[in-house]
Order: structure tokens, then C-alpha cells, then sequence
């Protein structure tokens, strides 16, 4: 095990224990220490983006310059004055020989996901601009999980193929309401604020909740399509990666729906033996359903330009 590899790890393990089981048992034997820098770079410069004491400028300095790490790293550069942690991902460039990979596509949205989150720290931002940002994400994340888990089989073409990690971004985003306001990410759009919610939007209020309730729903539409295109994956162990995946954010949703789509400002998701036999047992009855294909059902956006709603 390398320096990077090693370092990857060990951020990956602090950050999520599922992840990095996830990454040790069901990953390609060959990308196993890919799969950890890939989580892992992200990981960090999520962080270091969201430090308190870090500048504006600064923030953008430090940004700029993993964007340039990444750009001259597909030209071929190898720069020498860089960090550990910025290795991991001149390591992952390096190892990269398949053109217009999976892997590409997942550091390039990515990056794009980090520069988002960047600038919209401390202003509304719209629907259209969220719809983007978590498509970008959900298509960092399919194509990860498709390049690092069974890789030579090749996943099936569909309009669903990025719908359940959208799923699971606009839970994601509901789960971190009180934590994103508190550091200046707001995840209501723009328009629902000037619709009547104000400003500073009061969590409890009917309206707000009403809206929750309006993304829960959307959120499962999406997660039982994507159900069903992963039910066509070839790899075993694809698919029980993207329905644990899932089954960890569809707890979120009940619990958000039994409280009456109140948020909280913690959730303590699967980590009770009981959640954790849940995840189990929603998983293994995912495993043992058909897997024919079904219809996309129409009433679901499907790409990026679309009228999306994600």
C-alpha cells in the first residue's frame, strides 16, 4: 500500500465507515486504491472549502488551483510542488488510460460540484441552479460507482441511469438543512423564498414543510425508478452497492415523513442495530426482486436540460 493509498484510507474510514466497507469488499480488486483517492480528494477539499476561518479569497485561491491540478493533470503535467492530499489526485490522473472514462467524468463533475458549492455560499440560489448542481452530482456518482464495480460489465442505457443518485442528493440536502444555513448554504431555492417563505424561511412553518414534503415525494419517485435500472445491472456487486445506497437514504425519508416533514437538525440515519439490520434486510429483498425492465415513468425529468426537478 502507497503513501496516497494509505492516506485515502484512512480519510475515507474517518469520514464514512459504510463507504469504506463498501470500497474494501465490493470495488474491482485493481481499483481498490483508486476507489479510496476518489472518495478521499473530494473528501478533503470539501473541507478545506468549508473551513470557518478560510477567506473568501482564499477559498477561491485554493479552488482555482485544484482546478488547474486537474486540467494540466490531463495534459500531461506533473507538477512537483504539490500536497499529500493533492497526490491522491495527480495519482487517479496518472492511472487513468481509458479515454472519456468514467473516472474523468466523475473528477470533472465533481469539481464542478465544488466550485457550485463555493460560490453560492451566502446568497439564494435558484431552482434551475440546484436542478444543475444535483445533476452534476448524480452523474459524478453513477459514473463512479459504474467505473470502480464491475467495470467490464457495461451498464444498461437508460433515462433512469442517474435518477437514484439524484434521489439521494435531494434527500441528502433536506438531512443537512440546519447544518448548510448554519455556514451560509441555503438548499430551498430562490423562488420559493420570494413566494412568501422570506429570507430566513422558518423550518416549521406549513409552507416549508409542505415543500419538504413535495421533494420526499419526488425523492422516492426517483429512487424506485432507479430501482428498477439497477435491477438490470449485469454486476452483482453493482447492484448491491447502489441499493444499499439507497435503502441508507429511504430511511432518512421515513423518518422525515413520520415526523411530519419537520426537519431536524441531526439524523441518526443507520447507526442503531436495529437501522443497520434495516439497511440489511432492505437490501436483500432489493437483491431478490425481478429484475425486468420496466418503463420510466413519465412524469420523472430525465436529463439535464429537461424540465428537471431533481
Amino acid at each position: 500500500m502507497d503513501a496516497t493509498h494509505r492516506l485515502a484510507a484512512a480519510i475515507t474510514r474517518a469520514a464514512s465507515l459504510q463507504t469504506h466497507v463498501t470500497i474494501q469488499c465490493l470495488v474491482d480488486r485493481g481499483r481498490v486504491p483508486d476507489a479510496f483517492r476518489a472518495y478521499a480528494y473530494f473528501r478533503w477539499v470539501d473541507d478545506r472549502l468549508d473551513q470557518g476561518q478560510i477567506t473568501p479569497s482564499e477559498r477561491l485561491t485554493f479552488l482555482t488551483r485544484q482546478q488547474a491540478l486537474l486540467e494540466n493533470g490531463y495534459r500531461g503535467a506533473r507538477p512537483e510542488d504539490v500536497s499529500r492530499e493533492e497526490c491522491m489526485l495527480l495519482e487517479l490522473i496518472r492511472s487513468d488510460t481509458e479515454a472519456n472514462s468514467g473516472l474523468q467524468l466523475y473528477l470533472r463533475q465533481m469539481m464542478t460540484v465544488m466550485a457550485f458549492d463555493a460560490e453560492r455560499r451566502g446568497r439564494l440560489v435558484s431552482q434551475a441552479e440546484l436542478n444543475e448542481y444535483t445533476h452534476c452530482l448524480a452523474t459524478a456518482v453513477t459514473e463512479a460507482l459504474h467505473y470502480f464495480i464491475g467495470h467490464d460489465s457495461p451498464p444498461p442505457r437508460s433515462e433512469a441511469r442517474y435518477l437514484a443518485a439524484a434521489a439521494a442528493h435531494i434527500t441528502h440536502m433536506l438531512r443537512d438543512t440546519y447544518e448548510d444555513t448554519a455556514a451560509g448554504y441555503f438548499n430551498i431555492p430562490r423562488e420559493q423564498c420570494e413566494a412568501g417563505l422570506g429570507a430566513a424561511p422558518d423550518v416549521d412553518s406549513v409552507p416549508y414543510r409542505a415543500w419538504v414534503q413535495s421533494r420526499v415525494h419526488l425523492a422516492r419517485a426517483y429512487f424506485a425508478a432507479g430501482r428498477r435500472y439497477l435491477a438490470r445491472v449485469e454486476s452483482l456487486r453493482c447492484r448491491l452497492a447502489g441499493y444499499a445506497y439507497i435503502a441508507r437514504f429511504e430511511g432518512l425519508l421515513d423518518t422525515i415523513e413520520q415526523e411530519g416533514y419537520r426537519l431536524r437538525p441531526e439524523y441518526s440515519e443507520r447507526k442503531s442495530p436495529r437501522g443497520a439490520l434495516s439497511l440489511v434486510g432492505s437490501v436483500l429483498q432489493s437483491l431478490s426482486g425481478p429484475r425486468a425492465p420496466r418503463a420510466l415513468p413519465r412524469a420523472l425529468p430525465v436529463g439535464p436540460h429537461s424540465t428537471r426537478k431533481p
